[in-house]
């Protein structure tokens, strides 16, 4: 196919989102005046051109195209104000132009690697729009295009002939397989369109510098379209973009690491001399509501400074490096913490678009806005932090809904802990904790993949409650535990889905009667007790809470029916085993319909079992003195027993380090307890100590510091009970060395306890 129509078009390369390839390419359009305008992007999008030019949309917005399969996967367009793509279809619809896009569909682009535009960098140095940056004495490549490109006064010949130019200097590097087969499908939609009667020379072009210059330079070969990968279904629509967002796309095919200084460069017909001075005084102004001081002198000295550097630096106008340096200079009085905290957010601005009505909103979209709106949620890409009072069903639906949104995999909320628990902020948004809240802290932000994913979910449903319905049961086919089906439980009454609700109380009956594990069994007694305790409110269940009480005693009999072996298996995890027997105890002692009597008989038959590991014999005796089943004489006769000479040093350790998991304070106030522990650490050989040492830290490091203070007095006391049954015969020399040694150790337990 003959490609000399390609060279005959009028070919306009842009840099994506470059206020001044948009400020160029709006005056060569007006001096060519095409018919055709011809832009990169999906071409099955070209329906939506007159939703992205209707007036009621507002730039930032995105193209998002996302697979109809069932199988999630989606990519985004992203467009600004100053977006030249943008713009070129902006010119068409206004002078009657048609305009098109000219890219690979949706459906193909979903399927190959979309890479950028320029090399990576390669493991041994920098990539070569670096290099060539550095060469010529920037600091980066986003600082070498903002002096070169973006701050001239470029006329449009000078400007296309030099962007030409710059891009077949890239493209001599060896271009990526996908970019050149993009080339090619490109090329052929050009050649389509003069095949059907529009002559080449009203045809405008405009794409990204590296395609234009293939086509300029007729280097495409379109055999390559051919080995494309066959298109997925899939649909495109449009939604409301960021300026945060924009900020994340570095790199030749974007540079846009400040969006809201560039829309005010692009606002100002490609002036950064002014968009510095207005961020200047923005940044004054800022100041200023924080307390600090900056009057106006300080911006115009500022804003001297950015142009002298600029100057020093043969630059036509400030950049970002300049801005930055000039503000931390001035403004900031050399302190850059300022602008790094909240001054430099501005450059990057929140802003959200807005997009036509026109576009339509799938349901989830929907539902998910009114849910916003009608809650006064945030809108903005920013984290806004809130609480909710979990004591009205208006607050309570608000819970549900960010639950199900937590659920589905959609990024808006995060759960970061209870507004009373400053300790643990970070705690599980779902489980059992979620149930007893009486408040919950969330921290939400809009951002555009918020709207990705409300329009990949809808494979899944039309509804936020049915999307997460599915989601849930596609978790409940898979769990195959008891546990797991019990998580899921307290999941489906989290987010109010009932249907999920009666499937997962089904799963847990199920998997119960044949469970072998003792950690999973007893996690979901917790589960199914908790929801006795706390109620399901935010869900109702067909079966009903009778349902759920008597699921919760089978469960619990079965986990007492496992407790013996769990304890006594090597194999076990120590510490989740330890975990499930604390759940246990919990429970029996908390909930009514537990077996009280039964674990209370498991757990003094662990204490006194020499064949299960000693830490869960220490453990049960630790918690059936903290239940008050066992007398402190009691305590004390079985850790004599337990920390005689007869037993293993090293089993002796794992039972004191069990038992201290639960009742450290018992021990260091009980005169007997320290006693018996004393007499063991003296006996112990040194190579047994050394064994021991590793449990003994563990068990002694659980203390606080009140627990050890109170063992060192105990401590001291039998040591000079000791001396006091047995005093040593000491000569006269020795007795004064053995003053000056207790006067020093005197002072130095008053400073050991003062430290504690």
């Amino acid at each position: 196919m003959d490609l000399t129509p390609l060279t005959q078009m009028h070919l306009f390369p842009v840099r994506h989102h470059s206020p001044r390839t948009t400020a160029v390419l709006s005056r060569w359009l007006e001096q060519v005046r095409p018919d055709v305008v011809l832009v990169e992007g999906p071409c099955d999008a070209t329906a939506l051109v007159e939703v992205l030019c209707d007036a009621r949309t507002v730039p930032p917005v995105a193209l998002l195209g996302y697979r109809t399969d069932g199988t999630q996967g989606s990519a985004m367009w992203p467009f600004a104000a100053y977006s030249p793509e943008y713009q070129a279809l902006r010119w068409a619809r206004e002078h009657g132009a048609r305009a098109e896009f000219i890219d690979l569909p949706v459906g193909v682009t979903l399927t190959v690697k979309r890479t950028p535009e320029s090399s990576s960098a390669p493991a041994s140095g920098p990539s070569p729009v670096e290099a060539i940056a550095r060469a010529r004495g920037y600091r980066s490549f986003e600082e070498f295009w903002e002096a070169d490109f973006e701050a001239p006064d470029w006329r449009p010949e000078q400007f296309r002939a030099v962007l030409l130019a710059w891009a077949a200097v890239l493209n001599m590097q060896p271009r990526d397989e996908v970019h050149r087969q993009r080339d090619a499908f490109m090329a052929r939609r050009l050649l389509e369109v003069v095949a059907s009667g529009v002559a080449p020379s009203r045809v405008a072009v405009v794409a990204g510098a590296a395609h234009v210059a293939a086509f300029a330079a007729g280097d495409v070969d379109l055999a390559l379209a051919q080995r494309l990968p066959p298109a997925v279904p899939s649909t495109v629509t449009v939604i409301p973009y960021s300026f945060p967002r924009l900020s994340e796309q570095l790199g030749y095919g974007a540079g846009n690491r400040a969006p809201r200084f560039y829309q005010r460069a692009h606002d100002a017909q490609g002036d950064f001399r002014r968009a510095t001075l207005e961020v200047l005084l923005e940044f004054a102004a800022s100041l200023r509501g924080r307390g600090f001081t900056a009057s106006l002198d300080d911006v115009l000295e500022s804003y001297r400074l950015a142009m002298t550097l600029a100057s020093l630096r043969d630059k036509q106008a400030p950049g970002l490096d300049e801005l930055r340096e000039a503000t931390v200079a001035t403004l900031c009085r050399g302190d850059a913490s300022h602008a790094d905290a909240f001054l430099w957010k501005s450059v990057i601005g929140h802003q959200v678009g807005q997009v036509s009505s026109r576009a339509g909103r799938n349901p989830l979209q929907q539902e998910f806005w009114h849910e916003v709106d009608s809650r006064w949620l945030p809108r903005m890409d920013r984290p806004e932090p809130f609480s909710l009072q979990l004591n009205n069903a208006l607050e309570v639906g608000t819970s549900v809904f960010l639950h199900r949104l937590r659920v589905m995999g959609v990024p808006y909320a995060t759960h970061v802990g209870s507004t009373h628990d400053k300790r643990n902020e970070e705690q599980a948004a779902g489980g059992i904790t979620a149930l007893g809240r009486v408040r919950e802290s969330w921290k939400a932000r809009w951002t555009p993949a918020t709207d990705a994913a409300l329009v990949e979910k809808l494979a899944l449903g039309i509804t936020l409650e049915g999307v997460t319905t599915r989601v849930l049961q596609a978790r409940l086919d898979a769990a195959k535990t008891t546990g797991a089906a019990a998580e899921i439980l307290l999941e489906s009454v989290l987010t109010g889905c009932s249907r999920t609700v009666d499937a997962a109380l089904r799963a847990v009956d199920s998997h119960a009667a044949m469970d072998e594990d003792l950690c999973s069994l007893a996690s979901a007694a917790r589960a199914l007790f908790g929801l006795m305790a706390y109620g399901s409110s935010r869900t109702r269940s067909e079966l009903g809470d009778d349902a759920v009480a008597a699921l919760g005693q089978r469960t619990f009999t079965q986990a007492l029916l496992r407790v013996r072996e769990a304890c006594g298996s090597p194999a076990h995890d120590v510490f989740l085993v330890s975990n499930a027997l604390r759940t246990l105890h919990e429970a029996a002692l908390s909930q009514p319909l537990a077996d009280k009597e039964g674990w209370l008989a498991e757990a003094r038959g662990l204490m006194a079992s020499t064949e299960v590991n000693p830490t869960f014999s220490g453990l049960a005796m630790g918690l059936l003195y903290l239940a008050r089943e066992l007398p402190e004489d009691a305590v004390a006769l079985a850790l004599e027993r337990r920390l005689s000479r007869a037993v293993a040093p090293g089993a002796s350790a794992l039972f004191l380090e069990g038992y201290l998991q639960v009742n450290a304070l018992a021990l260091v106030r009980n005169r007997e307890v320290v006693r018996t522990l004393d007499v063991f650490l003296r006996g112990l050989r040194a190579e047994h100590f050394i064994q021991a040492l590793p449990m003994l830290r563990r068990a002694f490091g659980a203390l606080s510091d009140a627990e050890r203070r109170h063992l060192l007095q105990h401590v001291t006391a039998l040591a000079q009970s000791n001396e006091a049954a047995s005093p040593p015969k000491l000569d006269a020399k020795e007795q004064a060395a053995m003053r000056d040694l207790n006067a020093d150790l005197g002072k130095m337990l008053d400073d050991l306890d003062g430290l504690l």
